[in-house]
């Protein structure tokens, strides 16, 4: 059989058919997988900057969850602190080691550090990478189990091995190298160093720290670490991922306005003032019931308080001590000790307020001239209460029946005995044991329940 011309046109067209949809079925299979094992190239950028205490672990808490939700690649945490809480340090170091977004740490700018609870955290983090003129270090608790740091050390002769003290720093010593060896043995850095960075307070700078495997980069800036994360491998939560440090888009997360509250209401200053303006309205609302505004704002701003307690390292004495002081102020006012209960209520909630943030942080003390203020505000304030109590008490009865007792009034009839008189612009049944005349001055004295008891007012002139 013999093919016409067209019948070749008519194969090379299925021909050209058939290769054009085996491409579109072939892309069509490739292109979703190929999809699919593209990452997100964004890179949350958070910043912790001074003291670290609940505000931050909630803000990097916040941000870590926010960059797993919409995929990032890699979270950095820019680093600037000379140390904060222990429990809001142990929670940032839990959020990181259990994040599925590998968590790069970043002391910047020159001239940052990474002291006390930040060393801890950079030990943690997946990648740690310094900027240079930048120092790691100083990890010891400078607070331990109520003993100041500033301690003077004791004598060898009177120092006693076994003494409660020495075991109980010991202990929180131990705790404190036993969980910063076990970070640094987990992302496989120098754990000789990080125990000696909490037993001898050791610091180094970002070259040392690199150069004795503290730390895995030194980067002069955003652009330099970032080309140098590129192709670092990680274990993140027993998997090993490769990180990409090329065209990674910065998405810088700002502490928003739950962050900045918190980070306000456990200020201790802050948090101290609101428990004095709990306790102070509650005490006028009992006082003075149905004003209702103090009573409300009273109860806002102790349970306030008591929430930056919650969080905050308080002393249980301390707090006992200024709620002491208080109450015997209080009771100054109504008990007559002579001052004795006001003196010793200013000396209970001073010393109270001392003592009542346990802990040696700095920014996380409360501020003495603060406590001076509030404490002579309130030797002052129940002062001017004694002070107009007395002279309320020395002030002549001006209502009730004892004031009636001397009062003068106008007889408003004729009688021998009884009849009515005229008192305090008031109409009285009286008894006089002499006759008394309409208009006649009487003078009141005594009152047997709504009788009075009068007799003539010597020396003054008739009404007529």
């Amino acid at each position: 059989m013999c093919l016409q011309p067209r019948h070749f046109v008519l194969l090379d067209v299925l021909r050209t058919c058939r290769v054009v949809v085996t491409i579109l079925v072939l892309g069509s299979t490739v292109w979703p997988v190929s999809g699919w094992g593209q990452k997100s190239t964004t890179a949350f950028w958070l910043d912790i900057e001074g003291v670290i205490g609940p505000a931050t672990s909630d803000y990097v808490r916040r941000g870590l969850s926010k960059a797993q939700a919409q995929g990032a690649q890699i979270v950095i945490i820019r680093v600037d602190t000379p140390g904060g809480l222990d429990t809001a340090m142990r929670e940032i170091i839990k959020d990181i080691i259990a994040s599925p977004v590998p968590v790069v740490t970043y002391v910047a700018p020159s001239g940052a550090r990474a002291a006390s609870a930040g060393a801890y955290i950079v030990l943690a983090s997946h990648v740690a990478a310094m900027a240079p003129a930048t120092n790691i270090g100083a990890a010891t608790p400078v607070q331990i189990a109520g003993f100041p740091s500033g301690e003077p050390p004791a004598k060898k002769e009177d120092k006693k091995p076994d003494a409660p003290e020495d075991a109980m720093k010991q202990k929180i010593v131990n705790d404190a190298v036993a969980y910063i060896r076990g970070l640094a043995q987990m992302r496989g850095r120098n754990a000789d160093w990080a125990e000696q960075a909490v037993r001898a307070a050791a610091s180094l700078s970002a070259e040392d720290a690199l150069q004795q495997h503290v730390i895995d980069i030194v980067a002069a800036n955003q652009d330099e670490l970032f080309q140098q994360i590129d192709g670092r491998r990680v274990n993140v939560l027993g998997q090993e991922q490769t990180l990409r440090g090329e065209y990674l888009t910065v998405q810088r997360l700002e502490p928003d306005w739950r962050s900045e509250l918190l980070a306000i209401i456990t200020d201790p200053n802050v948090a101290y003032i609101l428990m004095l303006v709990g306790i102070y309205g509650l005490i006028y609302e009992f006082a003075n019931p149905g004003m209702i505004l103090p009573g409300v704002a009273g109860t806002i701003c102790l349970l306030l308080a008591l929430f930056a307690f919650q969080v905050l390292p308080i002393n249980y004495a301390g707090l006992a001590l200024m709620l002491l002081g208080v109450a015997f102020m209080v009771g100054e006012v109504f008990v007559p000790s002579f001052g004795a209960l006001g003196i010793g209520g200013v000396a209970a909630f001073v010393i109270g307020s001392i003592i009542l943030l346990d802990t040696d942080i700095p920014g996380y003390g409360i501020s003495i001239p603060l406590i001076g203020f509030f404490s002579l505000l309130s030797a002052g304030l129940f002062m001017f209460v004694i002070g107009m109590a007395i002279k309320a008490r020395r002030r002549p009865v001006v209502s009730g029946v004892e004031e009636m007792i001397g009062s003068v009034g106008v007889a408003l009839e004729d009688f021998e005995q009884t009849g009515s008189v005229r008192v305090h612009s008031e109409i009285w049944t009286a008894q006089s044991k002499t006759p008394v005349r309409r208009g006649d001055r009487v003078r009141v004295y005594a009152v047997d329940g709504l009788r009075l008891y009068i007799e003539p007012h010597q020396g003054a002139a008739q009404e007529k």
